[in-house]
Formats: structure tokens, C-alpha cells, sequence
């Protein structure tokens, strides 16, 4: 059975002299303002839509290679995902960076990277960014 998940966003004025409040209406978590200048240039305590896709996709991804791992027989003690989406004004979104480093024995690299870049694929939110080049950085922790 489906889940749907909804937030919305309430805009005021000009693009860029406007603001607006994302309000996470499936979780209740606190609304969170977003400016055109938390964007393009600096955040100043405000979120944007890239950190939002960047929150999305590394949880997204933790999940899926948590899972991967799992399945293989090697589950992880911990995966910390960073991912750096990046924002050029005029002409959009050019590109995301995940950043993985993980805890889980009895796994070789070269094991670890393939379940990483799986991971990377298989993930629901890299499948719905497909048209945005996606690059990886996987390593084990000890």
C-alpha cells in the first residue's frame, strides 16, 4: 500500500526579497523559513530546497545500504551519509555528493563499495534525482 508523505510552503513577496515557512505536515516537526538568499547565497539559520533534497537523500541512501548490507549477511554497526548538493543560481541543480563512512565487520572494501554504489542505484530518492549526476565516496571506519 502506498504512503504519502506532504509538506507545503507558504511564499510571500518577490523571489528575491520574499520568504516563505515549509511547514512538514506528515511529521509535525517545526516549519522551517526559506529565502531565496538562504539559496544562492548564505543560509543565515534558513533552510533551502537543496538542503532539503540533501536531508531526503542521505537518509535515503543510509537506509537502503543499511538495508543492502543486511540482506548480504554483513549488517553495519553504523553508516554516517553527508550529501552536498550543489546550486548554481540560473541554472539549477548541477549535482549531488554523497560522502559514506561505515562500520561493519567482517566486510572488505572493495565488498563495502559495491554494496555503496547498489545503494546509490537502488535508492528511492537517487532514482527520483536520476537526472541529476549523482557522485559517491564510500569508505569503511574501523
Amino acid at each position: 500500500m502506498p504512503v504519502v508523505r506532504t509538506a507545503h510552503t507558504r511564499w510571500e513577496g518577490t523571489l528575491a526579497e520574499g520568504q516563505g515557512t515549509v511547514s512538514f505536515d506528515s511529521s509535525g516537526l517545526p516549519d522551517q523559513n526559506v529565502t531565496w538568499k538562504a539559496r544562492s547565497d548564505v543560509s543565515e539559520g534558513r533552510t533551502s530546497p537543496e538542503e532539503l533534497i540533501a536531508a531526503a537523500h542521505s537518509s535515503c541512501f543510509s537506509m537502503a545500504l543499511s538495508h543492502g548490507l543486511s540482506q548480504a549477511g554483513t549488517p553495519p554497526r553504523s553508516v554516517e551519509t553527508k550529501a552536498d548538493v550543489t546550486f548554481k543560481p540560473g541554472t539549477g541543480i548541477t549535482g549531488i555528493h554523497l560522502t559514506v563512512r561505515a562500520q561493519v565487520p567482517g566486510l572488505s572494501a572493495a565488498d563495502f563499495a559495491k554494496a555503496a554504489e547498489a545503494a546509490k542505484t537502488g535508492c528511492p530518492v537517487s532514482q527520483a534525482l536520476a537526472g541529476t549526476t549523482i557522485t559517491l565516496d564510500a569508505a569503511l571506519e574501523e
